[in-house]
């Protein structure tokens, strides 16, 4: 049954009603309970998002878990099941906005949120992560949209523990990463684990963008917006926006850091050190949020919209807690971009960290974003592979004026030439198995290169079963690094170290040939 279809139906003892907006792994309606005469939010997970057989198990473990936190700054789970395989989510229904929506507004704007509204709401986060991470609860993907300002003044943590429940212990669908990779701390994003210290890091994301009217990294895929969370050094808050209170920028630096170590190890130490910067300002803190209930301009004269429902819901081009929701998967290619993800680490070592006195950083891994592979690109990839080996024999038979005998001489550069083109294709293409062709063709014009120009080719009789350890190892590490994971980004880097390596042997074989006697 899809999600799109549930509205005027029943779950439980609940009467769906309109949907509210939907997101990349639930879509939210508003609900009704006829027995305590209670509207709802009743958000349906998309179980299509699901393979593993142990879900529904993990599901009903973790949503448990989830709706035992009881604390004002979290908000209030009240029932969840699964109903013809559906799984859902009852929550209470909140009337406000999301900070997102708050920020996206200062904005239009062009105005800045005052800054001790700034850490009431920062520091009710940090409340509701303090007694959630006593608990054993890591929220996953903290940001604007999953903070809602309710119209009583109140800041409440929504979607906690949907991570985990959709992804279990590696927090993964369908090969898809969850979490919002703008706000999404290193470690998460890379190695696919978090703890208490990463959802700190998203919240300095959170107030980086406060501060900045602008998150740190932006890129144009969600792969390069990691990366650069990853190895990019934190451009200053206070190079973006300089009245920015320097006690201010110094708590953004600290749980910015690459390295979970050097971070607030937990939610009351970022919460105390923000309360005193807050003193070192002079700023003057709120008891409770105080921010006005709507904003008004020429474009949008109409008051600002409720999280979930409310008299302006209808005006609300997307709905900002829904349509902003977790997000499984960023685009179609997010999927295979994960995998090469994995593989950093294994690569990433002694991991370089932001320390708050110090602003730059080594980068771990330089990469670029890869885009799938179009039939274009493998027929060009063909073409050019077939043009390195034309060209390199048309050379031959040019230089053939300078050693008529080029050919008998150097003959083993045709084996060289193939397997430049086969590592060509395979950096176009990033297919691994095309390093088995590769390198057996470059194992044996290495051996071959070495016969002829030693003139030993006796030695072939008791070296002969170096072919056989050649082809076995070549398979075996080609099926070892696919087994690992390690499959497109390693063999687009890996196809074009060996075709310069083919390239440039067969230039230096080729002089020899016309020069060594």
């Amino acid at each position: 049954m899809a999600a799109s279809s549930l509205a005027g139906q029943t779950l439980g003892k609940y009467h769906v009603l309109e949907p509210l907006g939907s997101g990349g792994m639930a879509r939210v309606y508003r609900g009704y309970h006829p027995q305590l005469d209670r509207f709802v939010a009743i958000k349906v997970l998309r179980s299509d998002l699901v393979e593993d057989e142990a879900f529904y198990g993990r599901f009903r473990r973790e949503a448990q878990a989830v709706a035992n936190l009881r604390h004002p700054h979290i908000i209030q789970v009240f029932d969840f099941d699964t109903q013809d395989d559906i799984p859902y989510m009852v929550m209470e229904l909140l009337d406000g906005d999301t900070l997102h929506a708050r920020l996206n507004e200062y904005r239009v704007r062009g105005e800045t949120m005052p800054y001790g509204e700034m850490a009431r709401i920062l520091l009710d986060v940090l409340d509701g992560l303090a007694y959630a991470h006593q608990e054993g609860m890591i929220h996953r993907d903290i940001k604007p949209a999953n903070i809602l300002l309710t119209r009583r003044g109140q800041v409440v943590l929504a979607d906690f523990g949907i991570a985990q429940i959709v992804g279990g212990t590696r927090h993964t669908v369908s090969g898809a990463l969850l979490g919002t990779l703008n706000y999404m701390a290193p470690e998460q994003g890379l190695k696919g684990v978090s703890d208490a210290r990463s959802d700190l890091y998203s919240l300095g994301v959170v107030f980086y963008e406060m501060l900045t009217r602008q998150p740190p990294y932006d890129a144009d895929t969600p792969l390069a917006i990691l990366m650069k969370h990853v190895n990019d050094p934190l451009p200053l808050p206070r190079d973006i926006e300089p009245t920015i209170p320097a006690p201010f920028e110094r708590i953004v630096l600290k749980a910015l850091a690459k390295s979970p170590e050097d971070r607030y190890q937990n939610a009351p130490e970022m919460a105390a050190a923000l309360r005193q910067a807050t003193e070192e300002a002079a700023i003057s803190l709120p008891e409770r949020i105080s921010l006005p209930l709507s904003f008004t301009t020429p474009d949008a004269p109409a008051e600002s919209v409720a999280v979930y429902s409310g008299t302006s819901r209808a005006g609300l081009k997307a709905a900002a807690f829904a349509a902003a929701d977790t997000m499984a998967t960023q685009d179609e290619s997010w999927s295979g971009q994960l995998a090469r993800l994995k593989e950093k680490e294994a690569e990433v070592v002694g991991n370089t960290a932001v320390s708050p006195n110090s602003h730059t950083a080594v980068p771990l891994v330089p990469t670029a974003p890869a885009t799938p592979v179009t039939g274009r690109q493998v027929v060009a990839a063909l073409f050019t592979a077939f043009a390195i080996f034309v060209t390199g024999n048309l050379i031959l038979v040019m230089l053939m004026g300078a050693a008529r005998d080029i050919f008998t001489r150097a003959w083993p550069i045709e084996l060289l030439l193939m397997a430049a083109g086969f590592a060509h294709i395979m950096h176009k293409t990033r297919v691994i198995w095309l390093l088995i062709p590769t390198g057996i063709l470059m194992g044996n014009g290495f051996m071959l290169i070495y016969y002829n120009l030693t003139n030993n080719w006796y030695q072939w009789s008791y070296l002969w079963p170096l072919e056989i350890f050649l082809i076995m190892g070549v398979i075996w590490y080609t099926i070892n690094k696919a087994a690992q994971g390690q499959t497109e980004m390693w063999s687009q880097n890996i196809g074009s170290r060996l075709r310069r390596i083919c390239l440039v042997t067969t230039f230096i074989f080729t002089l020899m040939a016309i020069f060594v006697d």
